[in-house]
């Protein structure tokens, strides 16, 4: 096929499509009966939170467009009139998919456990009852904030992601109209309510539990003392929150994304969540107040928003229903606890394979770098960080033991904006530089550069990772970062940090590609130069794990090295546009997704350079906005041993045959067919190498004895 013939539409996947199967995949976590019933719970509630905000992101830029006039075409030939007509048609199914999980396994299941969810308020026993509105009068009602709508009093404004009970109320005793009123369920109390009643069955190592929301509507005639209640049905409204903002306009940055901030909870509605069953005349009143479309109104069999089911996975007694805890991030056998980490870097580069072994060395680092007389500066660029994070503490520290700190907060971080503001008054205030990115680009690149005074002169030390610097998701995420103090790599940083703070660019790179001016085309060269490789007889071969793929250029580089005869192995965990199986390719392009207990986070690249590998790792996926309006980091990775690391992880997960999905030509994706494979967890094997490779370092720091290399498969 020529290039040309990439071109059609019909050869792409629509990414908002692809999103969605992304998060049917997750659900067919939910529905597997070979996972422990609370880990179900678990990816049933990720399903939910993902949805979420992908309505609140993906979906409202669609509306958006479509409000603003935009009908160009997307890779797969959409508009967006026609992609928000098929992601209604199947984020309806999904709803209905994930409903049909927690209703007809996860609830029948948790009460065969031990666990009774009461559903529906009308069937709870009288003690039960009793104990319930006690709770209502005691920790429940002094929250409350009832609101009627008259003529005097307009239809209030619902927050968005809020839950609430709508009701249509009646005057006691007259003939007057239906009126409506409405109350938040207070996101400040627990949702899951434990009954601490005697169960119907007598049954006392029984649980019972219901929702706060069930709480207020069997209560909800003591706020409206001087009405009948005529009905009242929780309901629940998603806005658009994509903030707009003018960065060439907005004079201060951080006030401009403040002010945007409350603009978010009162965006367009663009989806209404309501009870099946709902009174016609209040959803009536919702729709018409709400300003919602008819195809936006998602009806529920069950309870609105199922990430309550988090808060139920952390119900004390149940650790039997979940997945054996992993030991924990083990530590890095060339990192031991007080080590000097310095002097560990200056023997060798060192990688780090997180969650499995410990993000302590990254914060000790920092933590170092602030104490140690000898450290001249610190810069770092920070994108997503933890509530309370060591990281910013040690930063503040060494600013206020008179070191340069130089920080790139990134103020658009999605979702994240407002934990980043608080973090940059801190810094600035402890005294370190804060810079707030480039004008139009996100700072999304991993980095920190630590300069030493040295007997033998000034050495630049350098972090650089595929994931954030934030401790909590560091023991969720499965993310690499390399430890240097190679010379070439500290110019490329100190030129990375020139480059954010002072917008001189250097005329070349030694080691380091950044986006969006040179990573993408670095890219197309390196898939460019396999396909160059197999037309003159040699081996061509890549594997790339990433989160993302949606890029046209990378796609067609890639389609043109498979037809080329490159074996190309992609291991890519959400969004890809790219399609298996096209005439002329066939075999020569696989794609499988992993889907496990961990995130899949990192970014690896391994090129066969003609018998030469080259290893990378990167901030970046192939997708437009990481390659084009982003500032991302790639880095190589050259020390051999560091190399065969790599290549582990990556054929580990190559020959996952438990949470590996596999993407077929007809574009759905199917589990491993297990056959004559047998049963290989690469998350579990990698959780068993990171415990065995600690233990043996343990055995030889307290033995001092040689332990032979064990073999892993």
């Amino acid at each position: 096929m020529s290039k040309a013939g990439y071109e059609s539409p019909e050869n792409y996947s629509n990414r908002e499509l692809s999103w969605v199967l992304f998060n049917k995949r997750v659900l067919s976590e939910a529905k597997d009966k070979n996972n422990p019933l609370f880990e179900r719970l678990k990816f049933l509630s990720i399903t939910a939170s993902n949805l979420d905000e992908f309505f609140m992101v993906r979906v409202a830029s669609l509306k958006d467009m479509v409000n603003a006039g935009y009908t160009k075409p997307d890779i797969a030939g959409m508009t967006p009139t026609e992609q928000l007509q098929a992601l209604n048609e199947v984020t309806h199914d999904l709803v209905n998919k994930q409903y049909a999980v927690y209703n007809r396994s996860i609830i029948p299941q948790l009460q065969a456990n031990g666990l009774r969810v009461i559903a529906r308020h009308e069937d709870l026993t009288e003690k039960e009852a009793a104990y319930v509105d006690e709770y209502y009068e005691e920790n429940v009602y002094p929250v409350l904030t009832p609101m009627a709508v008259d003529s005097s009093r307009p239809f209030p404004l619902i927050r968005n992601k809020t839950l609430n009970i709508g009701a249509l109320v009646k005057k006691k005793g007259g003939k007057g109209e239906l009126e409506f009123a409405t109350v938040q369920v207070p996101s400040v109390l627990s949702r899951v309510v434990q009954i601490h009643a005697q169960s119907p069955c007598g049954n006392s190592d029984e649980k019972t539990v219901i929702l706060l929301e069930e709480v207020i509507e069997r209560n909800i005639h003591k706020l409206f003392l001087n009405y009948d209640i005529v009905c009242a049905h929780p309901f629940r409204i998603m806005r658009n929150a994509d903030l707009s903002i003018e960065e060439d306009e907005a004079e201060d940055l951080l006030k401009e994304i403040e002010k945007q901030l409350k603009k978010r909870q009162w965006g367009q509605a663009i989806r209404l969540e309501v009870e099946e069953g709902i009174d016609k005349k209040l959803l009536k009143i919702l729709v018409e107040d709400l300003h919602v479309r008819q195809e936006d109104i998602y009806r529920i069999e069950g309870p609105l928003d199922l990430t309550f089911l988090m808060k139920m996975y952390g119900l004390p007694g149940f650790d039997h229903l979940k997945e054996k805890a992993y030991a924990g991030p083990q530590p890095v056998p060339e990192l031991p606890a007080d080590c000097d980490i310095f002097e560990q870097i200056r023997k060798q580069d060192l990688l780090l394979f997180h969650p499995y072994e410990t993000f302590r060395p990254v914060v000790d680092f920092i933590r170092q770098a602030a104490m140690d007389p000898d450290v001249l500066a610190i810069k770092q660029t920070l994108y997503r960080v933890s509530g309370n994070s060591p990281i910013i503490a040690a930063l503040a520290q060494a600013a206020e033991n008179g070191k340069q700190v130089s920080v790139l907060v990134e103020l658009k971080a999605r979702f994240d904006e407002e934990n980043n503001i608080v973090w940059a008054k801190k810094l600035e205030k402890a005294g370190c530089h804060v810079i707030y990115g480039l004008v139009g680009l996100k700072t999304h690149s991993k980095i920190t550069l630590v300069v030493r005074r040295e007997e033998d002169g000034i050495r630049r030390y350098v972090h650089l990772g595929t994931g954030n610097y934030n401790d909590a998701t560091a023991k969720l995420y499965t993310d690499v970062g390399l430890f240097t103090c190679t010379p070439y790599i500290g110019e490329d940083a100190t030129a990375v940090f020139n480059m954010l703070s002072g917008y001189s660019e250097p005329l070349s790179w030694n080691k380091l590609s950044l986006a969006p001016l040179w990573l993408k085309d670095r890219f197309l060269f390196l898939i460019g130069r396999e396909k160059e490789n197999v037309l003159a007889g040699k081996e061509g071969h890549i594997i790339a794990k990433i989160n993302s793929l949606c890029d046209k250029d990378v796609i067609e580089a890639l389609y043109e090295a498979g037809a080329a005869g490159v074996k190309i192995e992609l291991i890519i965990r959400g969004i890809c546009c790219l399609k298996t199986g096209l005439p002329g390719i066939g075999e020569n392009i696989t794609v499988r997704s992993i889907v496990g207990n961990f995130l899949e986070h990192s970014r690896i690249f391994y090129f066969e350079n003609g018998g030469k590998p080259e290893y990378y790792c990167a901030s970046a996926d192939w997708m437009p906005r990481n390659l084009e309006r982003r500032v991302e980091i790639m880095f190589p990775v050259e020390r051999p041993e560091l190399q065969k690391k790599l290549m582990t992880i990556l054929g580990m997960q190559l020959r996952d045959t438990v949470k590996a999905h596999i993407l077929t030509p007809d574009g759905s994706y199917e589990k491993v067919d297990k056959r004559g494979k047998g049963y290989f967890n690469s998350q579990l094997e990698f959780c068993n190498m990171a415990v065995h490779a600690a233990k043996k370092q343990e055995l030889l720091v307290n033995n001092r004895i040689f332990i032979p290399e064990m073999h892993h498969e």
